[in-house]
């Protein structure tokens, strides 16, 4: 009997709990190989930050059991947070890398913004529904990422201060590509961008900035996204 208390206190000892939110690791682990490497991304800079994102923290507490389904979750005020895919098919297609600075129009709940912090040296992130912007920005700040600025105001003109950027993500559906961002794209830069119109389905479409300051465009898959909010 000594011996089995002796070995019970040693176990008891030696236990370290996990904190609460690492029992989500498993999810995210599924999310990334089920729904993400399956669909063929291959970038392992963006199989990495999806892993690590703890997207349960960004999303309202009654899509919490949600969170890593392949699929866009209500975060109020009529917007939706993207299917795990799409973000990482967005991230991929910009070729991600340290030293980037990278511009996102459609802050949301800030999934999409950490996602790229994870993995370039600064984003710049605007939000047109305050709401939104000021929790995506406490929730980002609660999870300690201290390279995503934010912004409240209309993405339509960017945010000249900070351009040129290396690439643009925007995560709501234009009726046509804001030219204020084209011009703040770096020559050599790529902007992904849902376009069409509200509430139908949606081409998102791939910008590439020659460096004669010419651009093409190439059209990639359906989409359906959130119509691009204006002031």
């Amino acid at each position: 009997m000594k011996g089995s208390f002796f070995i019970l206190f040693i176990l008891l000892f030696f236990y370290v709990p996990y904190p609460q939110q690492d029992k989500y690791q498993r999810s995210r682990s599924q999310m990334v190989e089920r729904q993400i490497a399956a669909r063929g991304i291959e970038n392992k800079a963006t199989l990495n930050a999806m892993r690590k994102v703890e997207r349960h923290r960004l999303v309202p507490k009654d899509q919490v059991r949600s969170a890593y389904q392949d699929r866009p979750l209500p975060i109020g005020h009529g917007q939706t947070i993207s299917q795990p895919y799409i973000v990482a098919y967005m991230t991929e297609l910009i070729g991600p890398r340290p030293g980037m600075k990278v511009l996102e129009i459609g802050t949301g709940s800030g999934y999409q913004a950490a996602v790229l912090a994870e993995i370039v040296d600064e984003v710049y992130t605007i939000e047109i529904i305050e709401p939104l912007g000021v929790n995506a920005k406490s929730n980002l700040k609660k999870l300690g990422y201290s390279n995503i600025n934010t912004k409240i105001g209309d993405g339509f003109y960017g945010w000249e201060d900070h351009a040129p950027f290396d690439a643009i993500v925007v995560t709501a559906a234009s009726e046509y590509i804001p030219p204020p961002l084209i011009e703040q794209l770096k020559e050599g830069g790529k902007m992904v961008i849902p376009v069409g119109a509200p509430f139908t389905t949606q081409q998102l479409m791939l910008v590439e900035k020659k460096k004669d300051g010419k651009w093409k465009t190439k059209n990639l898959l359906p989409v359906r996204f959130v119509p691009f909010t204006r002031n």
